[in-house]
């Protein structure tokens, strides 16, 4: 079972075996991309475009509110270093970077999309429609909402 830096024992009880990204990690049964050791990254089996990447933590974490402190810089790191990649080792001009908790999240363990992008390659924004605000009074509330959250 992967362990974190600090030898700790796996984030979370989804770990014990189930989980596609833990079984991929310990095997190394993907065409990785990094290997370190907080961080893995590998080619995503179903490409948005060639040289799309998951970038996740090596030990289990379910998403990214569960991920710890102590992992936060080396993994975020990591993103960078593989979205930069993608411009100098790809060529692309860009890259989008995207993170889903839960809703749409296609393995319960945390892990980071880095698509190279280059203009005109035919994804346009976001997937989903865009939903606006009624008025501005609308807008101050949702943002006081999560203020508040904060």
């Amino acid at each position: 079972m992967p362990t974190s830096a600090s030898g700790s024992a796996p984030r979370s009880a989804s770990a014990t075996g189930s989980c596609v990204f833990c079984g991929i990690v310990a095997d190394g049964s993907a065409d990785l991309v990094l290997d370190e050791e907080d961080v893995v990254a590998f080619l995503d089996v179903r490409p948005v475009f060639k040289g799309h990447t998951l970038v996740l933590p090596r030990a289990h974490v379910d998403t990214l509110l569960d991920l710890p402190g102590d992992l936060r810089d080396p993994y975020l790191e990591a993103v960078q270093r593989v979205a930069r990649a993608m411009e100098t080792g790809l060529g692309a001009k860009g890259s989008f970077v995207a993170v889903n908790n839960r809703v749409s999240q296609s393995v319960p363990h945390l892990h980071t999309h880095v698509v190279p992008r280059t203009k005109g390659d035919g994804l346009r924004g976001f997937f989903w429609p865009r939903h606006r605000y009624a008025d501005e009074d609308e807008a101050r509330a949702y943002a006081a909402k999560v203020r508040a959250a904060l």
